[in-house]
């Protein structure tokens, strides 16, 4: 059991309170995960600056986090800041994302990348959501868009690899409550085709399915149509990039989840209750996804 948040803001008047609300969101699902947790957030002018692309890294070893910033300043000839986060280090540069992904995988090899575009800073750890989100700073976010994960483990270690959201295309995220059956096999096929996987988590053999179809020329929803027709098990998703947010269902909704819509915002959530403080909830128009329907909202 895992819970999972999304909230994307149609009134530019909310950006500056996306991380209060997106904070008060991933609280309320702490009791469906508790052993850790992550979030993406899109349009923070710190986390992710305009004109900058933006990495984030796990595991990078203390002697070489202080000096991060500066082998990457050489590096790129350009002017490198590095956030400390929690467990998370956000690193960004007035370079091209591609540009500033090889650079950080060339000067910490065994980082392991949490998420990476010009508009998401992902920050995933382990504990509780509460705590978790008050390392990260996470009330005090500004942006358009934010997803949420708590996490339960089910089938692979408690760590920042098999951590929510998987983040592992430009601007792209995905959070899952569920679990694949046949992952294993999908896996095995993606490798084939040259895909790398950080964890023997199933959510990722999923995000990288999608990144993939993607990659190929699908869009999002063609994309879930079809690892709805690839993927056997229980599930409920959520999947978002830059400019759309997008959740799909299992076959038969095992997966509990509920949509709410204002002419403000458009939000998810695993339980009604993640999204009782949002401004307008009296009023917004409320419902559960239907089996193997495609929702998706974009900016």
């Amino acid at each position: 059991m895992c819970g999972i948040v999304g909230l994307h803001l149609r009134n530019p008047e909310l950006y500056p309170r996306l991380g209060e609300l997106l904070t008060g969101m991933l609280c309320e699902m702490g009791e469906r995960g508790s052993d850790s947790a992550g979030v993406a957030v899109y349009g923070d002018p710190t986390w992710s600056p305009p004109g900058h692309s933006t990495v984030s890294l796990l595991e990078v070893p203390a002697a070489q986090a202080d000096s991060l910033g500066a082998v990457l300043g050489e590096a790129l000839g350009a002017e490198v800041t590095v956030l400390p986060l929690a467990d998370t280090l956000v690193v960004h540069a007035p370079v091209d994302t591609e540009v500033l992904l090889g650079a950080a995988r060339a000067a910490v090899p065994t980082a392991l990348v949490a998420g990476f575009g010009q508009d998401v800073a992902v920050l995933k750890g382990v504990g509780h959501p509460r705590d978790l989100a008050a390392r990260y700073g996470l009330a005090q976010a500004q942006g358009w868009q934010g997803v949420g994960h708590t996490r339960m483990a089910t089938e692979s270690a408690v760590n920042a690899a098999g951590c929510h959201p998987y983040a592992v295309g430009s601007d792209q995220c995905l959070v899952h409550n569920g679990s694949f059956a046949n992952h294993a096999t999908i896996r095995r096929e993606l490798r084939a085709a040259g895909v790398h996987f950080d964890s023997e988590n199933d959510t990722e053999v999923g995000a990288r399915f999608v990144a993939h179809q993607l990659a190929s020329g699908a869009d999002v929803e063609l994309a879930l149509k079809r690892l709805c027709a690839e993927f056997d098990g229980f599930y409920t998703l959520l999947v978002s990039n830059s400019d759309s947010f997008a959740v799909v269902r299992d076959a038969i909704a095992c997966k509990p989840a509920v949509v709410a819509e204002t002419d403000d915002w458009v939000a998810m959530a695993s339980e009604y209750r993640a999204l009782v403080g949002l401004p307008g909830i009296e009023t917004a128009h409320l419902f559960e996804p239907e089996p193997e329907v495609v929702y998706a909202w974009s900016r």
